[in-house]
């Protein structure tokens, strides 16, 4: 019997021994790997529509649920149940080590190649973060950025940022994420300002948001551009 599924679930522990859920979107010879995070109150179902697409330009995907989320979509959220179960803190940066963990992962199925980084609201803020400190990730892909990490002035921490960086949001929220990458080498950001509303997160990406084409166009030729 065959999974119907476009993707089969699958678990890795996180930095410190937390097991990570997430969906495996595999294709064959895949131009690379995407690992897609997920926004705030939310899991790896953001991506149920969106990493069948990301197939399709020819991209394997890992969605994971990060242990700041919560069921919606109509799954739940098992990193985050599991870690409540545990009493570990579920807050935005506690996320991080759960993202580490999962760049970590997808570069070793990657055959040890970098890999490209696709973050939602918080989970973008960290995607930013931590692409500055490792080289296991070649590439940002950013939905909705903004500080929104407690504590941490991300625009400071980023400055030294060097990866070539997608940057898109709702129309209302593209002067906060420009401010994000303000100090940036311009050279490396590709800031996508849509004419039509949009969808905070990548949400923006689903067919029912209105003028979703717009964003998808942006995104395929800022893949393209990294071939």
């Amino acid at each position: 019997m065959t999974n119907s599924k476009p993707y089969n679930t699958i678990q890795f522990p996180s930095k410190d021994g937390l097991t990570i859920t997430a969906d495996l979107y595999g294709i064959p010879k895949p131009k690379g790997y995407i690992l897609l995070c997920h926004r705030s109150h939310c899991n790896r179902a953001e991506y149920r529509e969106t990493a069948p697409k990301l197939n399709a330009l020819g991209y394997s995907c890992l969605a994971i649920d990060q242990r700041s989320g919560m069921k919606v979509f109509g799954e739940t959220n098992e990193t985050s149940t599991l870690a409540k179960q545990k009493g570990l803190a579920t807050g935005y940066l506690d996320a991080k080590p759960d993202i580490e963990a999962a760049v970590d992962f997808l570069f070793e199925k990657n055959n040890k190649q970098p890999i490209i980084i696709l973050g939602s609201s918080y989970s973008a803020a960290l995607a930013l973060l931590i692409a500055t400190k490792t080289d296991k990730i070649k590439a940002v892909v950013t939905f909705s950025p903004g500080e929104h990490l407690k504590g941490i002035n991300l625009a400071e921490e980023i400055k030294s940022l060097d990866k070539p960086t997608f940057i898109t949001a709702a129309k209302k929220e593209i002067e906060e994420a420009s401010q994000v990458v303000r100090h940036v080498n311009s050279s490396h950001i590709t800031q996508f300002k849509p004419k039509v509303e949009g969808f905070h997160g990548s949400k923006t990406l689903w067919k029912s948001v209105k003028g979703y084409e717009s964003y998808w166009r942006a995104l395929e030729k800022f893949l393209l551009s990294l071939l």
